[in-house]
């Protein structure tokens, strides 16, 4: 596909998108792309309500709460930021897990956009092959051990558990590690970005208001929510969605 030219006109695998700049990248299946270097794009809607713990709006709380949640799935959550999307105020996630079988990290960079009875996530992730854990060994090495492990910007202080938060995960390293799988995701993640055009009736849909809280403040200490520990949250918190209206991107298999 040449460089800057768009889907037309019509849902993207049966979600409200309508347009996406897939450049280097080539289908493997509705909805699912990869590239040369192995990374996959893919999109998705979830005709549920959003998992997600706390409105955008509510950004310290969200990230606290993501943060543990990643953290208990043996992840590290690295950056989550509220954007736009085509208009649409959306959760910006970078997320590190291991690879469990093997050595090393897969890298998940994605976009949420939470609507009261549904989302589309756009998703982006790559692994590390052959050999692993230079990019963390030579910043290590340049900073030092004492700056190297940094208290989780979203805990209030500490470590979090699952995988450990560093400044090699920085986007001020990329430069240093241009094939690096994080680099690649960081960089796909923010060039897709600006190309995402929506339907104009998901757009216009009532916005995602929180689920019910597990969040709660801990007696005595600060109003913030960096200072107490965060209960896991449901699944799917708040109550059951009704059936969504029937349209044509209403409908994608598998979801």
């Amino acid at each position: 596909m040449a460089r800057g030219m768009m889907m037309g006109m019509t849902s993207i695998a049966q979600t409200p998108i309508t347009g996406l700049d897939l450049t280097g990248f080539t289908e493997r299946e509705p909805g699912v792309w990869t590239d040369v270097v192995g990374m996959v794009l893919s999109v998705h809607f979830f005709p549920l309500v959003p998992d997600l713990p706390a409105p955008l709006h509510e950004v310290e709380r969200l990230r606290f709460e993501r943060a543990h949640g990643v953290a208990r799935a043996g992840g590290g959550l690295i950056e989550a930021v509220v954007g736009t999307v085509d208009g649409v105020t959306a959760l910006r996630q970078l997320v590190k897990m291991p690879l469990g079988s093997r050595p090393g990290q897969a890298f998940l960079g994605s976009w949420t956009l939470p609507k009261d009875r549904c989302s589309v996530v756009i998703k982006v992730q790559a692994a590390e092959g052959g050999m692993t854990g230079v990019r963390e060994a030579v910043v290590a090495d340049r900073v030092g051990l004492a700056d190297y492990f940094q208290p989780h910007p979203y805990a209030g202080g500490g470590q979090l558990g699952g995988l450990p938060y560093h400044v090699a995960d920085l986007e001020q390293w990329d430069a240093h590690f241009p094939d690096h799988p994080l680099t690649l995701v960081r960089a796909a993640l923010h060039r897709i970005t600006s190309t995402v055009t929506l339907h104009e009736q998901f757009k216009v849909l009532p916005p995602f208001p929180g689920a019910v809280a597990a969040y709660q403040p801990q007696p005595g200490g600060a109003p913030s929510p960096y200072g107490g520990q965060v209960p896991p949250s449901p699944p799917h918190s708040g109550p059951a969605a009704p059936a969504a209206p029937r349209r044509g991107w209403f409908r994608r298999k598998g979801i």
